[in-house]
């Protein structure tokens, strides 16, 4: 898969103080990691900038500032959505009882699943921009879901002895299996399972 250039060249950015140019900047750079995901949703990895640019509502030489490479482009879509994933966690686990916090993430871990998957051609490319995600991906979530796991076995209704990267590979084959929304009933009887299997005893 090629690193693109800039297609285009772009105008030069108007005057003014640069605190405001650097909040221009974020909220570009917001706008065209949010495009992309669309676009890669809807066209895989490899559609042209100019239709991310396109949807983002600036021009291409935009897009390449915020993001130099295409790789860029994919990790930063990555990153944001294994974020949203975790926070979901966070969330969850402040209003709902563990077990019930961890049933209800399946669905946040299934949708960054269908996004993971969207980008398997470029994260098994032997690229080494790629080469980190595989570690960020359970070093990110595994803390959130730890602190479920751990507030489950404080309140009594989880065993004590389940490690977070276990949960999450586990949790991770039944959800990759079934649609985008964490909604598919096979899985979802697959999980409530194993999350019984995972109950005090």
């Amino acid at each position: 898969m090629s690193q693109e250039r800039p297609e285009t060249p772009e105008s030069p950015v108007s005057e003014g103080a640069p605190r405001r140019r650097r909040a221009d900047a974020v909220r570009n750079a917001e706008a065209v990691r949010e495009a992309a995901k669309q676009v890669f949703a809807e066209s895989g990895i490899d559609a042209p900038m100019r239709e991310i640019a396109a949807r983002a509502g600036v021009g291409v030489g935009t897009v390449y500032r915020s993001y130099p490479l295409r790789s860029d482009l994919i990790i930063a879509v990555f990153r944001h959505e294994l974020e949203a994933t975790a926070q979901d966690a966070r969330t969850l686990a402040d209003e709902h009882p563990p077990r019930e916090a961890l049933r209800l993430w399946t669905r946040s871990l299934a949708r960054f699943l269908a996004t993971k998957r969207g980008f398997a051609t470029a994260l098994h490319s032997g690229d080494p921009a790629y080469a980190p995600l595989p570690a960020q991906f359970l070093g990110v979530l595994a803390p959130e879901v730890q602190r479920i796991l751990d507030l489950g076995a404080a309140d009594g209704t989880m065993r004590r002895d389940i490690r977070a990267e276990d949960m999450i590979h586990a949790l991770g084959r039944l959800s990759d299996a079934g649609p985008a929304d964490g909604t598919d009933a096979d899985a979802s009887r697959m999980i409530d399972v194993l999350l019984d299997g995972i109950a005090a005893r």
